[in-house]
């Protein structure tokens, strides 16, 4: 098990430079579409290719930050089921979660993604937008998010394994909301204290 755990503190470790690093492409794409908006009103000019540059940034904030979202366990779910459980519980769902739902959706999306984005790249694929970008950089980016998301899958599945046997100390313990909200208004409540 320790080997497995270090190949996912190895998984989580990219995961988490990737995310970090491509959350900077939220502020490169507000710019970008700053800069486009005031051109297209100032000069009366407009670009398809920044329109596209800007959903591109866009587009890998979003697959390229998946995998990170997975890790940081901030993926959406129906709190109101999940909490009636118990921890134990909760972990077997999400392990049964990731085997049966996650994992092979990520690798179907991954086979159908492998020649779509070589089909692009081989032909050379444009935007049909006159001035529009190259195809194959934005379809590769879907590629790899969900190569990203397959292997931080992996590593998620490890961590719950390790979490179940014991071998491993439950680093999202869950917190309903009602206690959430009860741990803040007595955070809120010290600080209001002399």
């Amino acid at each position: 098990m320790a080997g497995l755990l270090a190949l996912s503190r190895f998984i989580d470790r990219i995961n988490e430079i990737i995310g970090k690093t491509i959350s900077w492409a939220i502020l490169v794409a507000i710019l970008v579409s700053a800069g486009n908006a005031i051109i297209r009103k100032t000069f009366n000019m407009s670009s398809n290719a920044w329109l596209e540059l800007q959903w591109y940034l866009f587009g890998a904030a979003f697959m390229l930050a998946a995998a990170y979202t997975l890790k940081q366990n901030e993926h959406i779910r129906i709190d109101i089921v999940y909490g009636m459980f118990s921890r134990r519980v909760q972990h077997w769902i999400d392990l049964l979660g990731h085997l049966l739902f996650l994992m092979p959706f990520v690798i179907l999306m991954i086979f159908y993604f492998v020649p779509y984005v070589g089909l692009s790249f081989r032909s050379g694929e444009v935007s049909s937008s006159a001035g529009g970008l190259v195809l194959w950089p934005a379809k590769s980016l879907l590629l790899i998010g969900f190569i990203q998301l397959f292997f931080q899958g992996i590593s998620e599945i490890i961590k719950k394994i390790a979490i179940m046997r014991g071998d491993l100390e439950d680093p999202n313990p869950f917190i309903s909301a009602h206690e959430a909200a009860e741990l803040e208004g007595k955070a809120l409540a010290d600080e209001v204290r002399p």
